[in-house]
């Protein structure tokens, strides 16, 4: 695998047309970077100051001019790219719920809420852009990366079109002070023979800068969310725990998501709706044999809460001084909106998040904590109260303080700033919310595999919940039907062996006591993950492998159309395949077995040497 190019080795000893991916490379490494300030121009006395090793750049920027200057952006490069317009593309965005497909002339969006248009996150003009990481395939058999493998301070973005590529850190307009240096972000230049060859130096990079050690295998659970949504209750709970008990012992976590809490932000006050003590049911949780787990939005308050009426100095404030509705710049929040922001830059809220964190752990004994909103504690167009930090040093700054808190506890980012969360969290959300229909099980499934690279190496990936029945215990409680009643079997075994396939966390979303005895058995082999994602060798994810031991692999077959089809893998003459749903069993008589696949359906296989 190339890495990176000999600094020595110039664009002009590489040919444009035979290795136009060598070429880009070079020439990146090549780059000068300068700075635009405030007002657009580019400033002749701020010295960006770096160096290339093994295909990574690290360095720094230095204000020689004596005055302070307001830096709007360090640009590292900027150039043409010299690539087909329909050359393939991969990047990723500032926030986990959406990712970006398609083209370099035609991108597409991957995930419901895109940074530029649902959050409302400015891009520079002509450029679509990414956030930490852009990979480019112009065949099949090549793949370029580049990506910051880094985010401290500022956000990296990889911003492109049909004909050019640009790669720049967003410096949000902050002032240098005369003879100040920042440090700025890593960046590196990968290539590969295909994209998850070179996504893996991506990880192997990252993981460099942020080595933390990830927990022995990945979690297994129950959540309340997609069944009862916000109105959950102690009744709902006890009897998820009781079957949980009595059928599935090997689940750990007993997680509750939303709806026990007073107000949002008012963490540690149960609601009158919830019809219990929030502390007794985790009691019951731990004392049944499982883990509690809880959710909390830790960045966010409503206006009527006791938090935000008490301390509105502890919040993210806008340009008139005042605590900053989240609506006006972007996304207001889904429920009991407007959202305000907690301040991750001031010592008080810093002392908060570390008090609400250790109380769970210690007086109600979670030990696993999904962090939803976290978006939100990076935000963009705000004031902080450190006028100096940034938003990724405000949300960086806010996290430490959880950490703190939550101790050894599992830490699972959601609806998260990706590349901002690096060395912080333990999970990851890697899709946007699963629901009980056929488009959004396959865009989760989409979205899952495409980020599959990161499982395990990064952290452990949340493909969302694992939804065995029709319907919703909020919705049959109000008298209304499922989304989409027509949902098949088939569609049911693609949405499963999606998520064996990611290879990460499995948590049931159900009202458990309705999961069919059939598909129960789905369950309950799902909760055995393997940690391992599968790899896929061509673009679309028709066929993933992935090596078990060295005498046993799975392998899934998917059908994302309307049509059936047939999909081949190669395999040893005699090997034993078999189906992991059903038990069934053939000898491979070739060098390739071929299965006939149904309509949006999936096979999934144990094969064995």
């Amino acid at each position: 695998m190339l890495q990176g190019l000999a600094l020595a080795q110039t664009p002009s000893t590489i040919s444009l047309t035979a290795n136009p991916l060598a070429s880009l490379q070079a020439r990146i490494l090549q780059a000068k970077p300068s700075v635009v300030l405030a007002d657009g121009k580019i400033a002749a006395d701020v010295i960006v100051e770096g160096s290339w090793s093994d295909g990574t750049w690290s360095g720094s920027v230095r204000n020689t001019s004596g005055k302070p200057q307001f830096i709007r952006e360090v640009v590292l490069f900027e150039l043409d790219h010299h690539l087909p317009a329909e050359t393939p593309v991969y990047g990723e965005s500032f926030q986990m719920l959406a990712q970006i497909t398609g083209n370099l002339a035609q991108p597409e969006d991957l995930g419901a809420y895109p940074d530029r248009t649902h959050y409302r996150i400015p891009e520079p003009d002509g450029y679509r852009t990414a956030s930490g990481l852009l990979t480019i395939s112009p065949a099949r058999d090549a793949s370029l990366a580049l990506a910051f493998t880094s985010c401290n301070k500022f956000v990296g973005r990889i911003g492109f079109n049909a004909s050019r590529v640009k790669g720049h850190l967003d410096t949000e307009g902050l002032t240098l002070a005369p003879g100040a240096t920042w440090k700025l972000e890593n960046f590196g230049v990968f290539t590969g023979s295909n994209r998850d060859e070179t996504l893996e130096a991506v990880a192997v990079k990252i993981q460099q800068h942020y080595p933390r050690p990830l927990p022995a295998k990945p979690p297994t659970g129950w959540c309340s969310w997609y069944t009862f949504y916000e109105e959950v209750t102690v009744p709902d709970i006890e009897r998820n725990l009781a079957f949980s008990k009595e059928n599935l012992p090997q689940l750990r976590y007993i997680q509750i998501d939303d709806g026990y809490q007073s107000k949002m932000g008012d963490w540690l006050e149960t609601g009158k709706a919830f019809g219990g003590n929030i502390q007794n049911v985790l009691k019951k949780i731990k004392s049944a044999g499982f883990e509690p787990a809880i959710w909390v939005a830790p960045f966010i308050a409503e206006k009527t809460s006791a938090i935000f009426q008490q301390h509105p100095d502890w919040f993210v404030k806008d340009s008139a001084g005042n605590p900053l509705d989240s609506s006006t710049i972007g996304f207001g929040g889904w429920r009991c909106a407007p959202w305000y922001v907690l301040d991750g830059t001031h010592p008080e809220v810093q002392k908060h998040l570390e008090h609400v964190f250790k109380t769970m752990r210690e007086e109600w004994g979670v030990t696993y904590f999904k962090l939803d909103a976290n978006y939100w504690g990076a935000i963009h167009g705000g004031v902080h109260h450190n006028p100096d930090a940034t938003r990724i040093e405000a949300y960086r700054q806010g996290m430490a303080a959880i950490q703190k808190g939550a101790g050894t506890s599992f830490i699972l980012g959601c609806n998260a700033p990706i590349w901002p969360s690096l060395g912080l969290v333990d999970g990851m959300r890697t899709s946007g919310d699963i629901n009980n229909d056929w488009k959004s099980i396959k865009g989760c499934a989409l979205e899952n595999l495409s980020r599959a690279w990161q499982n395990g190496k990064l952290w452990w990936n949340d493909p969302d919940c694992i939804l065995l029945t029709e319907n919703t215990q909020k919705n049959i409680r109000h008298n209304l039907p499922p989304k989409d009643p027509t949902l098949t079997e088939n569609e049911f075994k693609l949405h499963a062996a999606s998520i064996r396939a990611s290879g990460g966390m499995v948590l049931s979303g159900d009202e458990m006591p309705q999961i069919r005895a059939n598909r129960l058995k789905v369950l309950e082999k799902l909760l055995a993950p393997t940690g391992k994602a599968m790899h896929f060798a061509s673009p679309g994810f028709p066929v993933g492998r992935v090596t078990l031991s060295p005498q046993m692999e799975e392998v899934a077959l998917f059908n994302w159309g309307d049509t059936p089809l047939t999909r081949s893998f190669a395999t040893e003459v005699g090997s034993t395949i078999t189906d992991i749903w059903t038990g069934k069993s053939r000898k491979a008589e070739g060098i390739t077995t071929t299965f006939e696949i149904p309509p949006r359906s999936a096979i999934l296989l144990e094969v064995r040497k």
